[in-house]
């Protein structure tokens, strides 16, 4: 078993090195992949949401990977391609600063209006509704962006509680 990992491992790596953009993509879409299977598992929906899989694969793959690469492509010219503990720790201190803040909005803004939406489209919700943005905004994005798209008493399950 340790060979066969191992083997793995260098057909990896030589991949990463004779093409490291499609390595870097693949490997993206792959760990958006798993960690949105286990985000399912952990949260117990019992059947997989595989157009949400897909969706998040595909940012994953077109965004995260290219984005990663290009970006340590940058920062390999900024410092001179130095590889020393100092410079190393520069760059990951310029990168949680920068780029990690970026990804992590994006990654919300496009969770909320893309993969909330064409997720949940055809799920039981009105046509209308299928279409509309706040309609498949969960609770805590809304909360999240201030309450922008639904009313306090929608937001906080007031109007539910005083239907039941």
């Amino acid at each position: 078993m340790g060979s066969i990992a191992k083997k793995g491992l260098q057909q990896y790596l030589f991949q990463l090195q004779h093409h490291p953009l499609r390595t870097k993509a693949i490997t993206a879409g792959v760990l958006s992949a798993i960690s949105d299977i286990v985000a399912q598992k952990l949260s117990g929906i019992q059947k997989l949401q595989l157009r949400r899989l897909l969706l998040k694969v595909v940012f994953g793959f077109a965004y995260l990977g290219p984005f990663g690469h290009f970006l340590h492509i940058l920062l390999d010219k900024l410092f001179k391609g130095k590889k020393d503990t100092k410079t190393v720790a520069k760059k990951v201190a310029l990168e949680q600063l920068t780029s990690s803040p970026w990804n992590n909005f994006l990654f919300m803004v496009y969770y909320g209006l893309v993969v909330e939406v064409l997720a949940g489209s055809g799920m039981g919700k009105p046509p209308v509704c299928t279409a509309a943005v706040p309609c498949h905004l969960s609770q805590r994005y809304s909360m999240l962006l201030g309450n922008i798209f639904e009313s306090k008493s929608k937001v906080y399950g007031i109007d539910q509680r005083l239907s039941d």
